[in-house]
């Protein structure tokens, strides 16, 4: 994103103290999203590792596994955080270009949009539940040939559950970007916060495209 003009708004009022320039302040809060993010990374990394050691030591359990899930609503959810990432990018564009009801709407077009990829996953989990697919020592399921099942369904809850959790954290920053644009406080010099949002909300996206593969299309 362009920076050209933070400089010039060395007075502006959303300018902490400690910062010379909007141009520093706007460089100073995009890396430390970008530590943030790097965190991120390396906790859902982690679990990628496991979940990869695990499906190469049982390959049957986790094509079993992939059968009980719905690729449908899988694929359901991964258009619909494609969407959200395509309005979320669009209301930066418009907060940078001093459009703050267009950023605002694209913003509630986003946060709708999560609110579905939810609703998807509880209906996904109450059928899981409803079966007795769930994770580790609650695991009921009588139906299964692999003897490990539970495992893959303590992937599939402990990832998809973390990344539910992000979604949903993703909704709120979103949220409060709505309530802060309707109050005036973004313009073309100061959106850190709303670019900030939206890098958050693209990794929680980009997550899911690697999820949905994983656990829906393994078998």
């Amino acid at each position: 994103m362009s920076t050209a003009n933070h400089g010039a708004g060395a007075h502006h009022p959303h300018l902490a103290h400690h910062f010379r320039t909007l141009d520093q302040q706007f460089e100073a809060g995009k890396l430390g999203v970008w530590l943030f993010l790097a965190t991120e990374i390396l906790m859902f990394g982690g679990l990628f590792v496991g979940y990869l050691i695990f499906h190469n030591l049982y390959p049957e359990m986790f094509a079993e596994g992939a059968k009980y899930l719905d690729w449908k609503m899988g694929a359901f959810n991964t258009i619909v955080l494609l969407v959200s990432s395509f309005t979320m990018a669009i209301s930066i564009q418009y907060a940078q270009t001093n459009q703050p009801k267009k950023s605002f709407n694209m913003m509630a077009v986003t946060i709708f949009c999560g609110f579905i990829f939810m609703v998807v996953k509880y209906f996904e989990y109450t059928h899981k539940f409803h079966l007795g697919l769930k994770p580790g020592d609650l695991f009921a399921f009588d139906g299964g040939q692999a003897s490990n099942l539970a495992l893959y369904f303590s992937f599939y809850f402990l990832m998809t559950g973390l990344h539910g959790s992000h979604v949903l954290v993703g909704m709120g920053l979103i949220g409060w970007s709505m309530y802060r644009t309707k109050r005036g406080d973004f313009d073309s010099q100061h959106y850190t916060f709303v670019e900030g949002t939206g890098l958050f909300w693209h990794l929680v996206d980009l997550i899911w495209i690697f999820l949905f593969p994983l656990l829906y299309l393994v078998g």
